[in-house]
């Protein structure tokens, strides 16, 4: 591999090389392991040696003298091989068990520090498929396979080393099929790496419609879709099944070769060997042992191989996220003195006020061409109730994500409290933002763990202010098990409107100085959702609140409406100065209260 190529992988040895900082601390462990390996490995060597003297000394001279000592010596050469082999695969689990906590406790805390961008790029299964099939993989790389190599490749080296003691000759002969394997390693190598990636590449899609499969699984049943999943899953499968047999080919192929190169070392001795036999049978069986004893580490050595080019891919893979850089990122000298996300430095947090204010910003998505914001100036002091409104798809959520750091302006600056948000941690933002979405996420656990997650140190009674305040606590009460009552998986075990109340709750608990109402009652029934307005009009006092508003007849009383599209805001008024301009505001709400209205007169008559 030339230079260039192994700059650009930075890969050495297969990409161990970037295994090394997670290595380290299990450096001892590691250093133990080998050693017992290679003691053990050295150990095996001494059985030919042991054949030999036998036969020289027992069978060819006919004499017993020394038997005892030759049963005691071989007695402690097993005793010694078992404890150091015992001792080696003892560590090998160890490392093994080891390397797969820290390396996926490694890629879930980089995955919490990643942008919105990351998510939206990447799906649940291709991510799944990092954080735990890579990360197994690789930690049996580290263990099993690394002994195995340890192992093998120092009976081979030994073996040889003496074979060329004994019989210099006979031993160069044996040995010249080693510049063969070689060679066919280099042919193969290339190719059986193309096709793992490729492999590894279609388990994720797997991965990614099982996980579909499951989450969607009521989507599916209602759009009575399972034949074109099955199909999917089924075509997905075959893919990886044509792929994997043509892996296992190359390296059946691969392994059949080696096997018959060693093969041609016995051949060899059996050949060259036999003018040695009648003299020294002993020297003769040895090279016989050895020879044959050379097939079994030559098969172990490509299968280790075998596995280290399959493992490479699930290295490169699993280095490329955790070296995956957010969009967002605070700066040296903010981490400092405010912290990160996992060390926050709360001592020299300052108190958010709420005010936000747009200076000149500019901005596009990372991977798009087209700004969505130019030049665009806002001011939201605190306490004011901003509302964005528009057609589904027309980039609502842009000034959102931008107030909440999700993204940074292209160009200008987003100013809380009159400073750079960029001037202060992500985290110190995020603690102050209260944040409701449309579709509502409740954790697996119960009522109470979910709520907490707002405020880890709220009491019961604060508790109990805000389920009342959301008009939540009908929904607890009813719950067999009241707040320690579990919530399934997602919320699954609640409705979509009592798992709105809750994390409407959730927020609320965190008492944040920023609120933020994404679509909060677009997806709850109508009684529901006077619940929901009935306690956003008492949340929203003393707070900076931005509502993204699917009905319009909610935001009326908004101190600035700003409707959007196509990624860009348009008009921006209160709601009486928008409709006596009688634009794009007003057509949009009298549309909608108009199909408003004809829903209601259609459900009365049938009613």
């Amino acid at each position: 591999m030339s230079a260039q190529k192994k700059k650009k992988d930075g890969l050495p040895f297969f990409g161990i090389g970037k295994l090394l900082p997670f290595l380290k601390k299990y450096r001892k462990v590691l250093l133990l392991m080998m050693v017992c390996g290679l003691a053990g490995s050295a150990i095996d060597i001494g059985g030919p040696l042991f054949q030999r003297y036998s036969l020289n000394h027992f069978v060819t001279l006919k004499t017993l003298d020394t038997l005892p000592w030759f049963i005691l010596g071989y007695l402690a050469v097993i005793l010694l091989s078992a404890g150091a082999n015992y001792i080696a695969c003892l560590y090998a689990t160890k490392i093994e068990v080891w390397m797969d906590r820290d390396l996926r406790n490694a890629a879930f805390a980089h995955l919490q520090t990643l942008s919105f961008s990351y998510f939206n790029q990447n799906s649940v299964g291709y991510i799944h498929a990092r954080v735990m099939s890579d990360s197994s993989r690789i930690g049996s790389l580290i263990s099993w396979t690394l002994i195995d190599v340890v192992w093998h490749l120092t009976y081979l080296v030994g073996a040889v080393f003496v074979m060329f003691a004994v019989n210099a000759r006979l031993a160069l002969l044996v040995t010249s099929i080693i510049p063969l394997i070689v060679v066919l390693f280099s042919l193969f190598q290339s190719k059986l790496v193309q096709l793992n990636r490729e492999i590894r590449e279609i388990n994720s899609n797997i991965t990614g419609n099982f996980n579909e499969g499951i989450t969607g699984a009521k989507t599916i049943k209602t759009l009575v879709i399972e034949d074109a999943m099955e199909r999917d899953f089924v075509t997905e499968t075959a893919n990886m099944r044509r792929k994997s047999v043509h892996a296992a080919r190359y390296r059946g192929l691969f392994a059949l070769t080696i096997s018959l190169a060693s093969s041609l070392a016995l051949a060899i001795v059996l050949w060259q060997g036999g003018y040695i036999a009648e003299s020294q049978v002993g020297t003769f069986s040895l090279f016989m042992s050895y020879a044959q004893g050379m097939m079994e580490p030559v098969r172990w050595i490509v299968d280790s191989i075998s596995d280290l080019i399959t493992t490479k891919v699930n290295i490169e893979r699993l280095t490329r996220l955790l070296e995956t850089e957010p969009d967002v990122v605070d700066t040296p000298e903010v981490i400092e003195k405010y912290g990160d996300s996992f060390e926050p430095k709360r001592e020299n947090w300052e108190e958010l006020t709420g005010d936000v204010e747009f200076e000149d910003v500019s901005f596009k998505y990372p991977d798009g061409d087209e700004y969505i914001l130019e030049h665009f100036n806002l001011k939201i002091p605190f306490g004011s109730n901003i509302a964005i409104v528009g057609e589904t798809g027309a980039g609502k959520s842009t000034l959102v994500n931008l107030v909440c750091r999700f993204y940074e302006p292209t160009a200008g600056r987003v100013l809380i409290d009159g400073r750079d948000a960029r001037e202060r941690s992500q985290l110190w933002l995020h603690s102050a933002i209260g944040y409701v979405l449309q579709t509502p996420h409740l954790f697996s656990g119960t009522v109470r763990e979910n709520l907490l997650y707002g405020n880890p140190n709220a009491t019961e009674e604060e508790i109990r202010r805000a389920l009342d305040l959301v008009s939540a606590t009908g929904v607890v009460e009813k719950l067999e098990h009241g707040l320690d009552s579990d919530v399934g998986e997602g919320g699954d075990l609640l409705s979509t409107g009592e798992k709105q109340l809750i994390s409407f709750a959730r927020a609320i608990l965190a008492d944040p100085r920023i609120l933020v109402l994404d679509e909060a009652t677009a997806s709850v029934d109508t009684i529901t959702e006077q619940k929901i307005q009935a306690a956003i009009d008492k949340i929203i006092q003393g707070r900076t609140s931005i509502v993204i508003a699917h009905r319009l007849s909610t935001i009326r009383n908004a101190d600035l409406i700003l409707l959007v599209k196509d990624g860009k805001i348009i008009e921006q008024g209160k709601h009486a100065e928008l409709m006596k301009r009688r634009g794009a505001y007003y057509r949009l709400y009298t549309r909608q209260y108009e199909d408003e209205a004809t829903s209601s007169f259609f459900a009365s008559q049938t009613g």
